[in-house]
């Protein structure tokens, strides 16, 4: 019998969040997270794919994705994979880099989803032991935090993330469709609304908008309600009211996708964050 769990730790205050699973089935769907996500897999091997390309993620490997990298992710094989995961929000992440050098930095930016690293892995079993510890306290954390930051960054990360100031025709059409999905989170959106919004054409958009943030619109729109939910939710909002309030037609469909995305349920992640945010 197939034997998946998860525990779940989330700060009350910052973008900073911390998992622990085991998967034998469950399947990842495509998405993507609003903040650094460093993994470590402690026993078995996942697979994903993360920029085109496919990768495995074997014991003591270390995973680094960037903010909003589109990847799924499976076990690789019918034995399954147990990891750890730490989200960092970048702004969190900058600021610990600015702690470390004394000066404000540029975003780092990690080419390889996939590295070998057994200093940047105990560094991250470590920060996640504390985070998800029940006699962990916030100096430490912080402590930790910055140290493991700094390891990642200096270790792994390749160039500062560097905004581009004149984007082209194409990055521009995929930014006026993804503010037009934030600005109607809950409007049932058609390929042609997006079309108008952005002055081409339907099948333009979508090639544009695929380009620039490696997911389609659709999932793109579905994720920030699974979003939206989860912060409602985190807020003490009923589930039920929550699917409803996000575009979702009913828990169960709510509950479905959140758990794709998520690796829980919206109830166990109630359960994972009521400590935390009554701390």
């Amino acid at each position: 019998m197939p034997h998946d769990w998860s525990r779940y730790w989330r700060s009350p205050d910052r973008p900073l969040e911390a998992m622990h699973a085991h998967f034998e089935r469950h399947v990842y769907h495509r998405h993507s997270h609003d903040t650094y996500s460093f993994g470590v897999t402690e026993t078995g091997a996942q697979s994903f794919t993360c920029r085109g390309s496919a990768h495995t993620s074997s014991a003591g490997m270390v995973m680094a994705f960037n903010p909003e990298d589109p990847h799924d992710g499976h076990a690789t094989n019918a034995h399954g994979f147990t990891y750890r995961i730490v989200h960092i929000g970048p702004e969190l992440v900058r600021n610990a880099l600015g702690d470390t050098t004394g000066r404000r930095l540029g975003l780092p930016l990690f080419m390889t989803p996939v590295v070998e690293d057994p200093v940047l892995a105990g560094a991250l079993r470590s920060l996640h032991a504390e985070l998800l510890g029940a006699d962990s306290t916030a100096l430490r954390r912080d402590e930790l935090l910055t140290a493991t930051v700094a390891a990642i960054v200096r270790r792994a990360a390749t160039t500062p993330i560097r905004p581009d100031s004149r984007p082209g025709r194409s990055a521009r059409v995929a930014r006026q469709a993804r503010q037009l999905l934030h600005d109607r989170l809950t409007d049932d959106l058609t390929s042609d609304d997006l079309a108008r919004a952005t002055g081409t054409s339907r099948y333009a958009v979508y090639r544009a908008f695929h380009a620039e943030y490696g997911l389609s619109p659709s999932d793109y729109q579905r994720q920030l309600r699974l979003r939206e939910a989860r912060t409602l939710i985190t807020g003490g909002t009923a589930i039920s009211e929550a699917a409803t309030a996000t575009g979702f037609a009913d828990q169960s469909h709510l509950t479905r996708w959140f758990t794709r995305y998520f690796g829980l349920t919206p109830g166990a992640y109630r359960q994972a964050i009521t400590p935390a945010t009554s701390a």
